[in-house]
């Protein structure tokens, strides 16, 4: 193997990946399972595959706090990163380091013999070979877009979860929730457990579980929840609990994500056993930066990746759950390739001030377009354009009064600069 970078440097392996491919996105499982059998990468640990449109983060930030807790060596691997690529690939709660990724990087290169691979499929095989070499007890994999085609299940789920169906990526997963629903199906398994948090599951979803044999369970049919006001209750496979914490990250839909964890733990208990205070110290201790991220201070910030009309409606929820400010300053950004209309219509009477920016990238959406769709929305609140998402947030924080509150949201990209924006100036 000849490489023109030094192969200790990550920033190098990551410029290579990035232009190793013709294509960001090539859908197929043919190139990264030809190179995980030249790896002879076979994990001999449980996974735990988790998709869905909506709510794959939150559940894999569950997942991997109450493993944690139950004192297993815990592979996690999410997608997409928001500072640091390290973000994606985490044993044992701590981000790998770069050392780990650069050489499991290499091995991928000298193993792929020419093979193209996309940066998420040469990732998702270096994810898999840092694991196997930190010796892990449990991997937490998360689906990157859609599931069937996806370089995570190039790996068989012990127990996979689709947490929610909705409309997002319809250029490569289909024009309905049923064709998306199908695709998400994909991580299903022969008898093995397969879990869904939606409450209207597709029927293709149904059926392709029933036509492979996986042991489907439904939420409000196999599991579910009932919420107090202090604590909530589950009940499942495994019997029911009482006295749950309310999980850590916010928002009403997350009992569903929650109920869909334990019930995932539960069908897994024969090989990784957990106990009632492993479920409870879990949802009181799992994070995820930017879902609904409430930073402490004033005025109140919310950091929030919501890019489809699914988790805006959700960010609308939450934010209605909130004590009300005197004004909501929106910092909007968001690719030209989604459903803008769809989450500025979710999100509109929420906000009373927006700052519209030009996102990084080719896929960016211009202010100029982003301020054509809230007005063809009806907003009538005040937009102001910015050419790019740091000079929008300094422009928010300049105007907010105390008991103001900023929202950042639309995409990875711009709750990513936001974050770079407070670091630079701490």
């Amino acid at each position: 193997m000849t490489l023109d970078f030094k192969p200790e440097i990550l920033d190098d392996w990551l410029k290579y990946l990035e232009r190793l491919h013709p294509q960001a996105i090539a859908m197929g499982l043919e190139r990264v399972l030809s190179v995980k059998h030249a790896l002879a990468l076979d994990p001999g640990y449980p996974i735990l595959t988790v998709g869905g449109t909506n709510g794959k983060g939150s559940c894999c930030a569950m997942l991997e706090a109450v493993l944690l807790h139950a004192g297993y060596r815990v592979g996690c691997y999410t997608s997409p990163h928001l500072l640091r690529y390290n973000e994606r690939v985490r044993v044992g709660g701590r981000e790998a380091d770069d050392g780990a990724l650069c050489r499991a990087f290499e091995r991928v290169e000298s193993a792929r013999a020419g093979t193209l691979l996309t940066y998420f499929e040469f990732g998702t095989l270096a994810a898999m070979l840092a694991f196997a070499a930190a010796g892990i007890e449990v991997a937490i994999l998360e689906v990157g877009l859609g599931g069937r085609l996806d370089a995570v299940n190039a790996f068989d789920a012990d127990c996979a979860l689709v947490a929610s169906i909705d409309l997002d990526h319809q250029g490569y997963l289909g024009a309905t929730r049923e064709a998306i629903g199908f695709e998400k199906a994909g991580i299903f398994r022969a008898g093995r457990p397969a879990i869904c948090a939606d409450a209207d599951p597709p029927a293709a979803l149904v059926a392709h579980a029933h036509e492979i044999g996986a042991e489907l369970l439904l939420i409000d049919r196999d599991f579910g929840y009932a919420a107090d006001p202090a604590q909530w209750r589950y009940w499942g496979p495994g019997g029911k609990r009482h006295g749950l914490p309310y999980p850590t990250l916010r928002g009403a839909y997350q009992l569903a994500n929650a109920a869909a964890c334990v019930a995932a733990l539960d069908s897994m208990r024969g090989c990784l056993p957990v106990t009632a205070q492993d479920i409870r110290s879990g949802l009181l201790q799992a994070e995820i930066a930017g879902r609904f991220q409430v930073l402490p201070g004033r005025p109140q910030v919310i950091l929030d990746v919501a890019h489809n009309p699914h988790a805006a409606r959700a960010l609308a929820a939450n934010l209605a759950g909130m004590p009300k400010s005197a004004r909501t300053i929106a910092v909007f950004a968001m690719f030209k390739d989604k459903d803008i209309a769809g989450v500025v219509e979710a999100v509109k009477n929420s906000v009373t001030q927006w700052h519209v920016a030009t996102a990084e990238g080719p896929r960016a959406a211009a202010a100029g377009q982003l301020a054509a769709e809230l007005q063809r929305a009806g907003v009538t609140a005040p937009v102001t354009r910015f050419t790019d998402v740091a000079g929008a947030w300094r422009a928010a924080c300049e105007s907010a009064a105390e008991n103001d509150k900023i929202i950042v949201f639309g995409s990875f990209l711009t709750v990513a600069a936001v974050m770079r924006e407070r670091q630079r100036k701490a």
